[in-house]
């Protein structure tokens, strides 16, 4: 066990150690203020690094946290040392890391340098995977370690990437400091344990273990305790995952729990080992099941009770802000099915929400697949919903991969009050890598429509659209996802997207689909943007319509407008520039066409919120200006932690607006929000 010093934070943590570590921290650097480049040589607290020039490089797109994170180039036998500081004596290290390609050859080593000798503590080469920092290395340091090399040999165009690097040092275990924090995270209605803060424990010390007896929680800034059932609090790591977001936090690393919370403050006991480095022990709550999602709940940490009979107040007790609640929607395992995803959310002309998305039954992955698509329905703006029903399933035989049918957009025609649902049918491998030219099922991807004429409840068989649209040397055409519009005029419109022929090399498009006649008839556009995909449309001047697109490019949205439906289309001044995205499906509301206003000028738009993976951060903005700015103090962030980032707006009522979105904490997580919350700095 021992104190762990980051490449991110260690200085917050070193100054609170011994004045010999002290005075190295406060002369510390790290990679988060070094610009993104080659690396040769870096001296922070730890020591210093050194890499051959062609060896490594800072890298600003793919970290584990934070902006920057150490790649190791691809080749053979690349490497970079750290040369100890003389002043630390070290015992243990750890690090995330990520190998950039399955392709082989693939090795990596890190190898000690102890009293005059090399020794290897550590061999990655099977135990380091692709895709989003999976792995933790550890390794235990021999004695007197003075540097540390890590080596790597990989495909030339490949590497490894190493993120969070921590040291421990050797000596009796005490607590340098102890903190709360509360990341932006919903608390959602449904789930058995929703963090609400997390409370930092830092030590340092392999020798006499201590123990945590009890923390005194204070929950002073939540709206209502009743909405509040009970708390525990677990044990697990600094970022919550959200594949399987609950198999991070284990009731086997549990302080204890409160069944009841009846007084803003609360005692948690129990006994929980430290162990070295930061341990994050997360306040989780479990909601009533009739808990008003329009409330908040807030938690901090009052004091720290330890084996050794002291008390540490966190330097941070009750950190500014609460956690705005919802619903989980749907979740892994509900009914059986693997995954739920691609969220669409509308609102018909009675108040009804209408919930759809894909109901993947077998696994995560896209069509084809086992999948169906799901509505969920809600009369009360969302507070309460109806129970899932299936409204598009287009077979189930193994044969045919299940006939799969998914990626859904819902539109509500605002005259006459239908309901219409457009996906795309997979018969067999007939999806986005398995669709080419032609028409019909055995050849390419199918265009499916169910439309509801009584306001969800049920819905019509399912209509083919694939010849009356595609072109057949396309090979796919499918829709947005996420929602479609009725125009000013009466004119329907989903967004849409298309792959071009095989020797233009499959090239996708965004374009719109409409119908002048209420769903009787259908047309389609050109191609808006090439190399774009999932996209989102709104009206903004009457016959105006706005194209608002995922680039495959990377770091922010595609913009374009049309005044002839499609058949052109022209720049708008903020694409390319204006709202950052990681390659994800993003939603946007005209608030003017949705009340039936068109003095209002307001556009919302939500995605996550930042230009590089991991795909975090889902925020709702608003432009009060039509999508010409978007104004820093009208944002509002609703999940900070990493998710699949798909989302789906639409205004519940005048003063209220509606999110269905891929959530860390559950797989489709709803939320009501204020639509004075998007005109404030003060969340």
């Amino acid at each position: 066990m021992g104190l762990f010093m980051s490449w991110r934070a260690i200085a917050p943590i070193l100054l609170l150690a011994s004045a010999a570590s002290t005075a190295v921290a406060q002369n510390s650097t790290s990679f988060e203020g070094r610009h993104a480049g080659p690396l040769t040589r870096h001296e922070q607290a730890l020591g210093v690094w050194t890499a051959r020039k062609g060896h490594a490089e800072i890298n600003a797109d793919h970290t584990h946290s934070g902006s920057r994170a150490l790649r190791i180039f691809g080749g053979e036998d690349r490497s970079v040392e750290l040369e100890i500081a003389k002043d630390l004596d070290v015992s243990k290290l750890r690090f995330w890391a990520e190998r950039w390609t399955e392709a082989g050859p693939f090795q990596f080593h890190v190898v000690a340098r102890a009293m005059g000798k090399w020794e290897e503590v550590y061999d990655g080469s099977r135990a380091i995977r692709v895709g989003g920092y999976l792995v933790q290395a550890e390794a235990v340091l021999p004695e007197g370690t003075t540097r540390l090399r890590f080596t790597c040999t990989a495909p030339a165009s490949a590497g490894i990437l190493i993120d969070d690097v921590m040291l421990s040092l050797s000596g009796p275990m005490q607590v340098l400091g102890v903190t709360t924090v509360q990341p932006v995270l919903p608390v959602l209605r449904g789930k058995d344990k929703s963090p609400v803060a997390r409370v930092d424990i830092s030590v340092t010390g392999d020798r006499h273990g201590l123990d945590v007896r009890e923390l005194c929680l204070n929950f002073k800034g939540t709206t209502d305790l009743a909405d509040i059932k009970s708390v525990v609090v677990l044990r697990g790591p600094e970022n919550l995952g959200f594949r399987l977001p609950d198999e991070l936090l284990h009731e086997t690393d549990r302080l204890g729990r409160a069944l009841r919370v009846d007084a803003a403050t609360l005692s948690v006991q129990g006994e929980l080992r430290l162990k070295d480095g930061v341990n994050h022990l997360w306040i989780c709550v479990l909601l009533a099941q009739d808990a008003d999602i329009d409330h908040a709940i807030d938690g901090g940490c009052v004091s720290v009770v330890l084996s050794d009979g002291t008390t540490h107040t966190p330097d941070i007790t009750h950190p500014e802000g609460a956690q705005r609640m919802g619903v989980s929607l749907r979740d892994g395992g509900d009914a059986g099915v693997h995954t739920y995803r691609i969220p669409g959310l509308a609102t018909t002309p009675e108040g009804t929400l209408l919930g759809i998305y894909d109901i993947r039954h077998r696994s995560g992955g896209d069509l084809p697949g086992h999948i169906d698509v799901g509505l969920s329905r809600s009369t009360d703006g969302g507070q309460s919903w109806e129970k899932m029903r299936t409204i598009m399933d287009a077979g189930s035989d193994p044969k045919w991969r299940h006939d799969g049918v998914g990626d859904p957009a819902i539109l509500v025609d605002q005259e006459t009050g239908h309901a219409h649902v457009l996906a795309v049918w997979s018969h067999g491998n007939r999806g986005w890598n398995g669709s080419g030219p032609g028409l019909t099922p055995a050849e390419t991807g199918q265009l499916m429509l169910t439309t509801s004429e009584d306001d969800g409840r049920t819905w019509s068989a399912l209509r083919n659209l694939t010849t009356e649209l595609k072109r057949p040397e396309w090979s796919f055409l499918l829709q947005g996802p996420g929602r479609g519009i009725t125009m000013a005029d009466g004119t329907l419109v989903f967004p849409a997207q298309f792959q071009d022929t095989p020797a233009k090399r499959r090239m996708p498009h965004s374009t719109i689909v409409y119908s002048k006649d209420h769903g009787a008839t259908w047309h389609i556009g050109t191609g808006a943007r090439a190399n774009t995909t999932e996209s989102a449309v709104v009206e903004t001047t009457p016959g105006t319509l706005m194209l608002n697109m995922r680039d495959n490019r990377g770091g922010s949205r595609a913009v374009m407008t049309t005044e002839d439906l499609g058949q052109t289309w022209i720049d708008h001044p903020s694409t390319r520039s204006l709202l950052p995205e990681p390659v994800c499906m993003a939603s946007l509301v005209n608030i003017g066409t949705e009340l039936r206003d068109p003095r209002d000028t307001r556009l919302l738009f939500s995605n996550p919120n930042v230009s590089n993976r991991p795909r975090r951060a889902i925020t709702i903005q608003l432009s009060p200006d039509h999508g010409n700015t978007w104004p820093p103090t009208n944002k509002l962030l609703l999940d900070a932690g990493p998710s699949a980032g798909y989302s789906c707006l639409t205004m519940i009522d005048a003063n209220t607006i509606g999110i269905l979105y891929e959530s860390s904490r559950a797989h489709l997580a709803f939320q009501r929000i204020p639509l004075a919350a998007l005109n404030s700095t003060d969340h």
